[in-house]
């Protein structure tokens, strides 16, 4: 097979093909021997019918389109494995001529391959890890998080108000616009918070700083939009409510002791509880550092990428991002509504945060791509071949073998093309070690 490969504009290769005489004899041939063995020919044992009776039966013209289509199909993927290429396209082969008998058969193609960008700085990253030991403020912020698992709770004093740190029993009376209940809203709410999405944020506010036997009349127009709970059927519609607090009660929280940790967490003290926090939060850090260090360096090359991400890539890392996403819900027995309610956003806003996600995506592998080009940095037959042995395949060699026949060995060199040029930048980066401030992690 002989190959040329020219350059062309947009980020565009034309590709000229040469199968030589014998090859396309031997396609000619393997189709023949199909159509017989596939067939019955009147007269003839079944594989045995001559090539003159399988043309008068079929036609000469579909057995050279036949093999026409089989020898280029076959032709393409080893053509973007020999010459290296990155497809983002599907390639176009225009009209190309037909097989003969005793002759070569050319053909070409145009497709649109990954183009190579250049980021703004090749200088190192410099990137903050947390340390591996923990602050006492972090620890601090676990032990508290602890005791919030074991809040109890106890009627507010005289005069206290409902507010974002208590809970409240009310009652509730929400009616249409002509005056028909709508029990779904209606009844005893006995645990009833700001900010837990029961009702709506509207609906919150106006009951916001209400008294124990106080009573509130007021109206919502239930947005189109709304994706609170009890609002699910009620889009677009005035409501009515009448709403009394019966009850308000606060939070609190297990004072910290040695009784207490011994009684509740069976550990011997204050202080030997601290220690274990320490270690799992050491722990912790040393399992996600690795990540963190990755996150980190990937977020500064891509303020480095200046350049506009293809929209062919974009396209492609949003079906990836699609597919695997509801893959997992399905997996999980969760439908695509519920998933949206439950994080109380529009399928529309779903869509913008997927595209989102997939242009970050696609600009963070040409961020990798072009520090890998610009450092040297490139990928072995040995490195793919590793790849797959690690695979934990049963054949990683017919495997192999078999991505490589159906031209997808790219995807294969640029996932080991990215994970280098990613050890590259933590190997060469300027780390710094500070302390994790849990109160920002909050913000």
């Amino acid at each position: 097979m002989d190959v040329s490969v020219q350059t062309m504009d947009d980020n565009k290769i034309k590709a000229e093909v040469t199968l030589d005489a014998k090859t396309v004899d031997a396609k000619i041939d393997a189709i023949y021997k199909d159509y017989a063995k596939r067939y019955n020919f009147p007269g003839f044992r079944r594989g045995r019918a001559p090539r003159p009776v399988i043309d008068n039966a079929v036609g000469r013209e579909a057995i050279l389109a036949t093999a026409t289509e089989e020898l280029i199909n076959e032709a393409y993927p080893l053509v973007v494995e020999q010459e290296k290429l990155y497809p983002v396209a599907s390639p176009d082969f225009g009209e190309p001529s037909t097989a003969e008998s005793g002759k070569p058969l050319s053909f070409e193609f145009t497709l649109a391959v990954k183009p190579v960008f250049e980021l703004s700085s090749y200088d190192p990253v410099e990137i903050e890890v947390p340390k591996a030991e923990p602050t006492e403020k972090e620890v601090d912020s676990q032990i508290d998080a602890l005791r919030e698992h074991y809040k109890s709770y106890a009627s507010a004093d005289e005069g206290a108000v409902l507010e974002n740190t208590n809970s409240a029993e009310i009652n509730v009376v929400a009616t249409k616009s002509d005056g028909e209940e709508i029990k779904s809203l209606s009844g005893d709410q006995p645990f009833f918070a700001l900010g837990i999405g029961l009702y709506s944020e509207s609906f919150d506010e106006h009951v916001k700083g209400m008294k124990v036997g106080e009573k509130r009349s007021f109206k919502i127009d239930v947005p189109k939009d709304e994706q609170a709970v009890y609002f699910a059927d009620l889009t677009g519609e005035e409501v009515s409510f009448e709403v009394t607090v019966k009850a308000i009660q606060e939070e609190k929280l297990p004072e910290l002791t040695d009784e207490w940790v011994k009684e509740t967490l069976q550990m011997d003290s204050v202080e030997d509880l601290r220690k274990n926090v320490a270690e799992s939060i050491e722990r912790q850090v040393e399992q996600f550092l690795p990540q963190i260090k990755e996150n980190a360096c990937a977020r500064v090359l891509v303020e480095r990428f200046d350049d506009e991400v293809p929209e062919s890539m974009v396209e492609q890392a949003e079906s990836t991002l699609l597919q695997d996403f509801f893959t997992q819900l399905q997996s999980q027995g969760m439908s695509f509504d519920t998933y949206l309610k439950s994080r109380s956003i529009t399928s529309e806003q779903f869509k913008e945060d997927v595209k989102k996600q997939a242009a970050d995506q696609a600009a963070e592998e040409l961020a990798l791509e072009a520090w890998a080009h610009h450092a040297g940095i490139e990928v072995t037959d040995e490195d793919v071949s590793e790849e797959f042995a690690k695979a934990g395949l049963e054949d990683p060699k017919k495997t192999e073998e078999e991505w490589r026949r159906t031209g997808r060995l790219y995807m294969i060199r640029e996932g080991i093309l990215r994970a280098k040029a990613m050890e590259n930048v933590i190997d060469t980066a300027k780390i710094t070690e500070v302390e994790f401030d849990p109160d920002q992690a909050k913000e």
